[in-house]
């Protein structure tokens, strides 16, 4: 059995379209172009990368994307002060902080900074909260982006096992919390695994839908998976490929040849999860400013 591909740049694509559409709403009915503010400290190459693909789709979507660089040596009461003015600009809809930033940032300053009303990361404490009490405002957009990968191609998790491999506080922990949710789309039993599990391959075996998110390249092989088993693959490694120009290829935390050959449906690396994870984002943006109209 070769497994399904899920296709996550073709179904981006289809969150993206919804969300243009709400934009022209948001125009038509209240005269308001949501903004997406981006917070990047440095210049590394990575994080670069990543906010100007926000931007770029951001804008595509119709919306307005903005980005704050600050210098890598920025204080962290400079930066506490930038992500508090943005929270209070009220032509801002959503504020996010790419990270990592500098070690000599205390990661959790920032975020406890960030407006819960514009924290389109769903990583402020209000917000983690909201998410555990099953009344989530944003959901973090790569646990969001899974759900709507699961819900979009037929694999809706209720009443499935879900495994998770990885307990990240932008991944492990919320499509954890999501998923064993009372709502739609939810109703799952989820086991969550980490790199101290014992015999994870045992644990593994069990579930009806996989998410890998331990950040080791592989560390998922094929005897660790169930036939027939929903493999969402989260992983996003370099490792070093001379032949390329760039020296290095981007593989998965799945061994994605040998568990194509059990799964029922897998997510490639790249193209996966992760345009997912952007398109999320910008639902999160314009939720953001929906309920800032609503508001008045």
């Amino acid at each position: 059995m070769k497994a399904e591909l899920i296709d996550g740049k073709r179904i981006a694509g289809e969150v993206r379209a919804e969300v243009a559409a709400g934009v022209v709403e948001m125009k038509q009915r209240f005269g308001i172009v949501p903004r997406l503010a981006v917070v990047l400290v440095g210049d590394d190459p990575a994080s670069s990368i990543y906010v100007r693909s926000k931007k770029k789709v951001a804008t595509e979507a119709g919306m307005v994307a903005s980005d704050d660089t600050l210098p890598a040596d920025v204080t962290q009461d400079e930066l506490l002060r930038q992500v508090r003015l943005l929270g209070d600009d009220d032509s801002v809809s959503g504020v996010l902080v790419q990270l990592p930033v500098p070690d000599h940032i205390d990661v959790d300053a920032v975020i406890e900074a960030l407006n819960p009303d514009k924290d389109v990361d769903g990583l402020h404490p209000t917000n983690v909260g909201l998410l555990v009490q099953g009344r989530a405002r944003f959901v973090p957009a790569t646990p969001a982006g899974i759900q709507q990968m699961l819900l979009r191609t037929g694999n809706d998790p209720s009443g499935k096992h879900v495994v998770v491999c990885g307990r990240s506080e932008i991944v492990g922990k919320p499509i954890s919390l999501l998923l064993m949710q009372k709502a739609a789309g939810a109703n799952a039993t989820v086991t969550i695994c980490h790199s101290r599990t014992a015999d994870l391959g045992s644990i593994t075996r069990q579930a009806d839908i996989l998410v890998a998110a331990m950040g080791q390249p592989g560390i998922i092989t094929a005897d660790m998976v169930k036939d027939g088993a929903v493999v969402i693959d989260v992983g996003t490694n370099r490792i070093d490929a001379p032949e390329r120009k760039c020296g290095y290829r981007l593989v998965g935390d799945v061994d994605f040849e040998a568990v194509s050959e059990k799964a029922s449906a897998i997510t490639p690396v790249p193209g996966g999860v992760g345009p997912m994870t952007i398109a999320m984002l910008l639902q999160n943006t314009l939720l953001a400013a929906q309920q800032a109209a609503a508001k008045g």
